[in-house]
């Protein structure tokens, strides 16, 4: 039984243009959990401030079936979040975006859409791995860390496949 291909890659460049296009500051921050932090819809859609610590979010009852897991983002997106919380008054147990997962769903499809690019949340996340991937991680960081995966095949076919112009580019980049 043939599998389906696994979509396209989104490129930095376009996830970036899909955020910066998004003026609304919550739909900006929920885009960015997931396509920087490597987190799934559900897990964004869970947060509450007691979560945030820092630069680490603690996912309660994740996916894994654990207890909890830590997410890890980057500056940025924590200042914004912490902001984005204190100013709206948000509550230590509320959570800190109340949609349901088909509202979600819509804020990156009429994302993607601004930007002329059919988006699905968990596009965001694959990027957030392969663009990680890509830029030198090593595959046991974005498997254990950024996507949280207990097995790195799962990962691996997660990153999906090499093109040949972007494999001749790593070529000469290793031996320029």
């Amino acid at each position: 039984m043939a599998r389906n291909p696994l979509p396209d890659i989104l490129e930095k460049e376009v996830v970036d243009e899909i955020i910066f296009r998004t003026p609304n500051l919550r739909n900006r921050l929920i885009l960015k959990l997931m396509a920087r932090g490597g987190m799934r819809v559900g897990e964004v859609l869970q947060l509450r401030p007691r979560d945030v610590e820092g630069r680490k979010l603690v996912l309660l009852h994740p996916k894994s079936g654990k207890e909890s897991e830590p997410v890890f983002i980057p500056k940025k997106v924590a200042a914004r979040l912490r902001d984005y919380i204190r100013e709206r008054g948000i509550r230590p147990d509320e959570r800190i975006f109340p949609l349901s997962y088909a509202g979600a769903r819509v804020i990156v499809v009429n994302a993607g859409e601004e930007s002329g690019v059919h988006v699905r949340p968990h596009d965001l996340r694959r990027h957030a791995a392969t663009y990680a991937s890509r830029s030198g991680t090593p595959i046991e960081i974005v498997s254990k860390v950024i996507l949280r995966h207990a097995n790195l095949s799962t990962t691996q076919q997660y990153l999906g496949n090499v093109t040949d112009d972007e494999a001749m580019r790593w070529i000469d980049n290793l031996h320029a």
